[in-house]
C-alpha cells in the first residue's frame, strides 16, 4: 500500500525549509553544543499524549541534516497511547549521534512532530465522529493554513484521514462572494473562469442560498459550496438540489462555515458530498513529545 511519505519529493525545495528552521534556532554560536561536546550518545523520542503520529518525513530530514541515525518503533499514522507504558510516556524512536547534534535537532524536530501530530489527531477525531454518525462522504481541511507551514499541515490532514481540499490558488478555482461581486453575477464568474482553467480544473462556487446554487449549477460549476447554512437548512437544501438536478447536471455539494467537532453532527447528511472545516488545522492543539538522552 502506498505511504504518504512518497508524496514528498526526494529532491524537493522543502528541504531548504528544514535548513532554514535549523539556522533560525542557531543563527551564530551553539553554546549548548560546546557544553555537551561531540561524544556519541543514544536518545529516545517519547510521546506523552495519546494521538496520531505524523510528520515523520520532515522529522527525518531534521535528523539527516544533523547527522543522526534513527530507528522508528511505530509507523506514521499509528495511534500512540502513552497509558500503555508504566512510565506514562511511550518510546517512539531511538536516535543516535553526537551529543551536540542530538540537542541541535531536538527543538526543531519536536516542534514539527508536535504540530503535525496535533493536526493528524484532530483530523482523525473528526473523521471518526463522522463515520460513527453514518456519514460516508469527505471531511476536508481548508486553505486557512499557517503561512510557510502549508505543506506540513496539509500532509498531516491526510495522515489523520481527512482530505486536503485545494492546496493553493492554482489547484482549483473557488469563486467566493468577492469574485461574484467583482464580475456582476455567478454566471459571469463561472464563464470567465472556464475560459482560462479549461476542462482539467474544477470550479467551485460559494453560495448563500438555493437560488444561487441553482444559478451556479446551471452555469456549469463542478462543486457547489453551501456556506453558513443552519443544520436544518443544509439538509433540506441539499435534498432539494439533488432531486431537482438529478439526471440533468453533475456536481458535488459542499458544506462549510463554522464547522467544528462539537457541532458537526447536526449538519451531517449524505446528500452533502464534502464537509470542509479549518478546525482540524487552525487553532488545534499539539501532541506532547520529548527527546531524552539515555543515561
Amino acid at each position: 500500500m502506498p505511504e504518504f511519505k512518497n508524496l514528498i519529493p526526494a529532491n524537493g525545495a522543502w528541504k531548504q525549509d528544514i535548513t532554514n528552521w535549523l539556522q533560525e534556532d542557531i543563527p551564530a554560536f551553539d553554546f549548548g553544543g560546546y557544553v555537551v561536546g561531540s561524544n556519541e550518545k543514544n536518545a529516545t523520542l517519547y510521546c506523552k499524549q495519546p494521538g496520531i503520529l505524523a510528520g515523520v518525513p520532515f522529522l527525518e530530514e531534521v535528523f539527516n541534516q544533523c547527522g543522526l541515525s534513527y530507528t522508528w518503533l511505530y509507523e506514521e499514522g499509528e495511534y500512540l497511547d502513552p497509558s500503555e507504558s508504566s512510565e506514562g510516556k511511550l518510546p517512539v524512536a531511538d536516535v543516535r549521534g553526537e551529543a551536540k547534534n542530538l540537542l541541535m535537532a531536538e527543538r526543531t524536530a519536536l516542534n514539527i512532530l508536535s504540530r503535525c501530530s496535533g493536526i493528524a489527531t484532530a483530523s482523525h477525531n473528526i473523521i471518526t465522529l463522522a463515520r460513527k454518525a453514518g456519514y460516508q462522504g469527505i471531511i476536508a481541511g481548508t486553505r486557512k493554513t499557517t503561512p510557510g507551514l502549508r505543506r506540513l499541515e496539509k500532509y498531516s490532514m491526510l495522515v489523520g484521514g481527512c482530505d486536503m481540499h485545494r492546496y493553493d490558488l492554482s489547484s482549483m478555482v473557488m469563486l467566493k462572494d468577492n469574485h461574484i461581486w467583482a464580475t456582476g453575477s455567478i454566471t459571469n464568474a463561472v464563464q470567465d473562469a472556464r475560459q482560462v482553467c479549461g476542462f482539467s480544473v474544477k470550479i467551485e462556487v460559494e453560495c448563500q442560498s438555493e437560488a444561487e446554487a441553482d444559478e451556479a449549477i446551471q452555469a456549469g460549476a463542478d462543486i457547489i459550496m453551501l456556506d453558513n447554512f443552519s443544520g436544518v437548512s443544509i439538509r433540506s437544501t441539499a435534498r432539494s438540489l439533488k432531486q431537482k438536478w438529478a439526471d440533468k447536471k453533475q456536481f458535488l455539494l459542499e458544506c462549510s462555515g463554522g464547522l467544528k467537532i462539537d457541532n458537526l453532527p447536526e449538519y451531517l447528511c449524505n446528500d452533502i458530498d464534502i464537509y470542509s472545516t479549518s478546525s482540524i488545522h487552525q487553532g488545534t492543539g499539539v501532541l506532547d513529545f520529548s527527546l531524552k538522552l539515555n543515561h
